[in-house]
């Protein structure tokens, strides 16, 4: 079988109109009209213990460069909840930026090795405000926390 030039190169082979046709989906359909949609609210302003799950070097709408950190609450009410900040570079930004990394143990002869310490955060544990004002969220990084290893602290009451 060979596959058309717009065909997946990962080895996947996209359905056709025929084979879309023949998938039968009819086992859900009971099911499917009773499901509701989850909703994902934010997590409200306040304090959280999080976890670094993700921290990505990608590129804002604007083609600015960005750490895109994607956040685990850890415990209290929203465990399990995702916080994401987005921290753009920019020259005015670039103290903030600096702040942040500083308070996660990075501190970079040259910045430009960002990418290659971002691996060294996941996993770490740290306090963090989230406060917004009007249409625009923040989220700040307070200060590192210790969970000891092995703790589960997900049905745990935050500490503040």
């Amino acid at each position: 079988m060979t596959q058309s030039p717009s065909a997946p190169t990962d080895g996947r082979v996209p359905l056709d109109a025929e084979d879309a046709q023949r998938t039968d989906l009819a086992a859900f359909d009971e099911e499917y009209a009773q499901a509701e949609p989850p909703e994902f609210e934010e997590v409200p302003d306040g304090k959280y213990q999080v976890r670094i799950e993700k921290a990505q070097l990608t590129e804002s709408s604007k083609g600015d460069p960005m750490v895109k950190w994607d956040l685990v609450v850890l415990s209290g009410a929203h465990a399990g909840r995702h916080i994401f900040k987005n921290a753009v570079i920019t020259r005015a930004s670039l103290p903030y930026v600096k702040g942040d990394l500083k308070l996660l143990g990075l501190e970079l002869e040259r910045f430009s090795t960002l990418p290659n310490h971002l691996p060294s955060v996941l996993g770490k544990t740290l306090q963090v405000t989230r406060r917004t004002s009007g249409e625009y969220t923040n989220v700040y990084f307070n200060r590192l926390i210790a969970v000891p290893e092995g703790e589960d602290v997900s049905q745990a009451p935050a500490p503040w």
